[in-house]
């Protein structure tokens, strides 16, 4: 305990006789933050003056009515390989074709007893309070 108060004293003693341009304290050593090391700002290629900008290239669109109407063309997340071939309608599920890719029911079209009703209604109500809870009007 002694040799802590002695340590203390001496480094009170020596911010006295530091100039105050250079004070540096043994105690405040540890807080300083880092100033330096850290990653440098990667180089952009293309930017400045006079550089020509590079336009980014979509996926290649296909136009073949064959190609279209026999496989599944954007359907292959692989690199390598085909995209898979078309089957009979037979094959697939019945639920696949009663799938509805159109505008979603409002909360009146739908039936009080179905499951989309109250799935429908519970989302409707998060996104009141959410409103709510930012103050802005309806």
């Amino acid at each position: 305990m002694s040799l802590n108060c002695l340590f203390r004293a001496a480094a009170l003693t020596r911010h006295v006789t530091i100039e105050a341009a250079t004070l540096l304290s043994l105690r405040n050593l540890p807080y300083r933050t880092q100033t330096c090391g850290y990653a440098k700002k990667v180089a952009v290629k293309g930017k400045g003056k006079g550089m020509v900008k590079e336009e980014l290239k979509g996926p290649e669109v296909c136009k073949d009515p064959v190609r279209l109407t026999t496989y599944a063309v954007g359907v292959n997340i692989f690199k390598q390989g085909e995209d898979p071939k078309l089957r009979a309608v037979e094959e697939y599920p019945e639920w696949l074709f009663q799938l509805n890719f159109g505008e979603i029911k409002k909360l009146n079209e739908l039936e009080p007893e179905s499951w989309e009703y109250w799935k429908r209604l519970r989302k409707e109500s998060i996104w009141r309070s959410n409103r709510l809870g930012k103050g802005k009007k309806f």
